[in-house]
């Protein structure tokens, strides 16, 4: 029974997410702002009763969480799992079968938002530098999560992140998360979050108000070559939208 159970309930899930009103909906909050279903409706294209009936679907199954304040009403993921599981499913939804070449727009291929941490090639790249720094090392249990090391912790705390607090949630710590675009991990979890905080309180990155995407500064350039060796180019920097003086 409770197979059977478990098998319906995917399958009503799944069936949430296909329709592609609703998958438009859900993927515009990705960015981890919540919006209004007359947002809503203008990024799915539909009208504003449909949207409301969408809404209401993704609400029903989980999906989403809606926020009151006063007469106004708010849309947002339901949580980071669902986040991550619409980011694999744009991993699955390319043909796994041809030789991979990224056709994701360059201004999010570089940096992005991926929910409440971030995504695209710098994240790539960060995740690869506290690995092969030895800030993070893999769990031994094989589940995808890390363990900060001693030498990490200071890194970290190098960085802005307050490492207590970041354990204290009642979260996963520290996990890996398949990066679509990149079709290789990123940093997740309470650290992943923190470590976006730490970057656009610094002003390393700056987030647009509409999107996803995430802005490279002059400072933050500077800041990922000195401290991790990563080097973005001026081509790439000028394709992404973004100066690079």
């Amino acid at each position: 029974m409770d197979s059977q159970r478990n098998d319906t309930a995917i399958s009503r899930v799944a069936g949430a997410i296909a329709e592609p009103a609703r998958t438009r909906m859900l993927c515009s909050l990705m960015d981890g702002h919540a919006r209004t279903s007359t947002e809503m409706a203008v990024i799915a294209d539909v009208s504003a009763s449909t949207a409301s009936a969408h809404l209401a679907r993704l609400k029903e199954d989980g999906l989403i969480k809606l926020h009151t304040q006063g007469r106004h009403r708010y849309f947002s993921l339901a949580d980071a799992h669902v986040a991550q599981a619409i980011e694999a499913l744009m991993v699955i939804s390319r043909n796994a079968q041809t030789a991979f070449v990224s056709t994701t727009p360059t201004r999010l291929q570089l940096a992005r938002t991926c929910y409440d941490h971030m995504a695209g090639s710098l994240a790539v790249q960060l995740h690869d530098c506290f690995i092969d720094s030895g800030w993070l090392t893999l769990s031994d249990a094989g589940d995808g999560m890390y363990q900060l090391t001693v030498q990490g912790e200071k890194g970290m705390t190098g960085l802005g992140v307050e490492i207590e607090t970041v354990r204290a949630q009642r979260r996963r710590f520290a996990c890996s998360c398949l990066d679509w675009s990149m079709r290789r991990p990123h940093l997740a979890g309470a650290l992943g979050a923190a470590v976006l905080q730490a970057v656009t309180s610094r002003k390393w990155v700056i987030q647009d108000l509409d999107s996803r995407a995430l802005a490279l500064t002059p400072k933050g350039r500077k800041m990922l070559y000195d401290r991790f060796g990563i080097k973005v180019e001026d081509k790439v920097l000028e394709k992404s939208g973004t100066a690079p003086w």
